[in-house]
């Protein structure tokens, strides 16, 4: 060669660009928007289904004809259950629950033949008023679109580690079509699987699959945020150590829920009755919620279904501390019943918004003067932190949800604290610790023959 030096210079760039390139990220660049785009087109399809056409005439219906709460709620939850006895393997296994399932013990792979049955049976809880919402179809779709794509797309030099890599980026962009916020459903499925980590390696694929899943969606349905906030305000010392207390005090509320409901869920996948009774049972219990809490405050509001516009009227401030500190109650009670029968769907939205209304009555009771958004939107994050152990998407759920970062320093004081006062109990039963940090078991004392371990699988759900 002619040009030594030349030659030298081109073998150091080859060097370069293929250390640059060993991470083989290109492939992701392919992968991932497919999975965003078919993610993005069945959860507009599922939200269409239920938040246009399903539940406002039910909600209407509801709140001009509160005896229709119970019969409503048991036909929809009956229907529920025969769908997921007769044409599901395991009828116990569905929703976020199942993601987790399938990404630690199954290597991602999750089976497509009960795909649209799980999805019908996710409409009819959520639909006929079931306190879920549609986090768990759309966590459950992705994460399955994702686990599905991966035998078809092995041209594009897939290995086999990369289907739960797949899995996830699935789940993250159902989770980011939902709520219209691609971010949060980036965090919130990386640190899905585990208490104390993130799934670090599906990182990439899962931010392009998240923003191409909510470029998807907001195609057909719009940009506008679901929750409208007021602007964010400044705060102050004295707000950080009110949002302190407040964390505490949510994060005693969920380690008792988490515990309250692993027992509810246990107990309903050991009853040996058919499921559609654990269901209609669960229905009844839930419709008794919304039915005694509509009787006691006269009013739209009511705590059971999606419950996107609850949101709202709680934000609003026109509902005393009594009505909120009760309409919180009952939607975890509605929530224990519904999901822990065996409804087929996921808690996210109902505990941010439980979060949101004891937030709002602290700020009223405890924290006076201060912005109750403020508080509303710590309540959230110390639910969510506490309950599905996931405190940075908590962080950055209320930092979307607000439409800015006015409240992201108490959002995160609040997160931190209920994340370390609920311990290591959790809503998820298949949530591990990293490996590194198990050191002993986890035994929540109950009979003798109950003990629920993290990742130990005593039951499916949610």
């Amino acid at each position: 060669m002619k040009f030594p030096h030349l030659r030298k210079y081109v073998l150091l760039v080859r060097r370069d660009l293929s250390a640059a390139y060993s991470r083989d990220l290109h492939k992701w660049l392919y992968v991932a928007p497919i999975i965003g785009v078919l993610t993005g087109l069945t959860v507009t399809g599922i939200a269409v289904a239920i938040l246009d056409v399903i539940w406002p005439p039910v909600l209407a219906y509801f709140v001009a004809h509160h005896w229709a709460i119970i019969p409503v709620l048991l036909a929809g939850f009956v229907l529920t259950g025969l769908i997921m006895q007769y044409f599901t393997p395991d009828p116990n296994e569905h929703s976020t629950e199942e993601v987790v399932i399938s990404y630690h013990e199954h290597e991602g792979h999750i089976a497509m033949r009960p795909f649209l049955p799980k999805l019908l049976a996710a409409i009819t809880t959520v639909g006929f008023g079931g306190s879920a919402a549609l986090e768990g179809p759309g966590i459950y779709a992705g994460g399955a679109i994702g686990s599905w794509l991966w035998a078809r797309l092995r041209w594009f030099g897939l290995e086999p580690r990369d289907r739960r890599i797949m899995l996830i980026s699935g789940a993250a962009a159902g989770m980011a079509a939902v709520f219209r916020a691609p971010l949060t459903g980036l965090v919130f499925a990386l640190e899905m699987p585990y208490m104390d980590d993130l799934a670090h390696e599906a990182l990439v694929p899962s931010l392009i699959a998240s923003v191409v899943a909510y470029a998807t969606l907001i195609s057909f349905m719009g940009s506008r945020p679901l929750f409208d906030f007021a602007e964010g305000s400044a705060f102050s010392p004295k707000d950080i150590f009110w949002a302190a207390v407040l964390g505490l005090l949510c994060g005693l509320i969920t380690m008792v829920f988490d515990i309250a409901f692993r027992r509810v869920r246990t107990f309903a996948v050991r009853w040996a009755v058919p499921h559609w009774t654990k269901l209609a049972v669960g229905g009844v219990l839930t419709g008794v919620c919304g039915l005694i809490f509509v009787t006691l405050f006269k009013g739209s509001l009511i705590p059971i279904g999606p419950n996107y516009e609850a949101v709202q009227m709680v934000l609003l401030g026109r509902h005393g501390a009594t009505e909120l500190v009760a309409f919180g109650a009952f939607k975890l009670a509605a929530t224990l019943f519904s999901l822990g029968s065996g409804g087929v769907s996921a808690m996210f939205v109902p505990l941010f918004l439980s979060g949101a209304s004891f937030g709002a009555a602290f700020s009223q009771l405890v924290a006076h003067g201060a912005s109750m958004d403020l508080f509303a939107a710590v309540g959230m994050a110390a639910f969510i932190a506490g309950g599905y152990k996931t405190p940075l998407a908590a962080v950055v759920f209320v930092a979307e949800a607000t439409g800015g970062h006015a409240y992201i320093i108490p959002a995160l004081v609040g997160a931190a604290v209920a994340y370390a006062v609920s311990g290591r109990t959790s809503i998820s039963s298949a949530q591990l610790l990293h490996e590194g940090a198990r050191t002993h078991p986890l035994i929540m004392p109950t009979n003798e023959s109950m003990h629920l371990v993290p990742g130990r699988k005593d039951f499916h759900g949610l």
